[in-house]
C-alpha cells in the first residue's frame, strides 16, 4: 500500500506499507530519504483536529478507522527537535523530560526496505 505523508510542505509517498508497518518505521524511512537526523513525530490531521501517532502505532490501521473520511486525513512528518548529537552540551542547562511515547529519535538510521517518491504537483 502507498502511504502519503507531507514532509516540509511536499507530499511524499511511502510504498510497501502494510497493516503491520509502524509509525517508527515510516518516520525512519522518511528521515533517511530527506537525509536529516533529529526528533520526529507523525501527525494525523483532519480538519482542525491533530493527533500525534505513537511510534508503535500502525498508520494504515489508524487511517482505516476513519472509514469514508480516510481520504481527507493528512499524515504530516514534523521535526520536533535536534538529535542528541546536535544538542548543545552544557552541565548547567536543565533538560526537559523526554516524551518517548510520541517522539522518535533518529540518531543511528537503520535500514528499512521501503521505497519513497516525491510527488510532483
Amino acid at each position: 500500500m502507498e502511504l502519503k505523508v507531507w514532509v516540509d510542505g511536499v507530499q511524499r509517498i511511502v510504498c510497501g506499507v502494510t497493516e503491520v508497518t509502524t509509525c517508527q518505521e515510516v518516520v525512519i524511512a522518511l528521515a533517511q530519504a530527506i537525509g536529516r537526523t533529529g526528533r520526529y513525530t507523525l501527525i494525523e490531521k483532519w480538519r482542525e483536529t491533530e493527533r500525534h501517532l505513537a511510534p508503535h502505532e500502525n498508520p494504515v490501521v489508524s487511517l482505516n478507522k476513519w472509514g469514508q473520511y480516510a481520504s481527507d486525513v493528512q499524515l504530516v512528518l514534523q521535526r520536533t527537535g535536534p538529535s542528541l548529537s546536535e544538542r548543545p552540551t552544557s552541565d548547567t542547562s536543565a533538560r526537559a523530560p523526554e516524551r518517548s511515547l510520541y517522539l522518535i529519535r533518529i540518531d543511528l538510521l537503520s535500514q528499512i526496505d521501503i521505497l519513497l517518491w516525491t510527488k510532483s504537483i
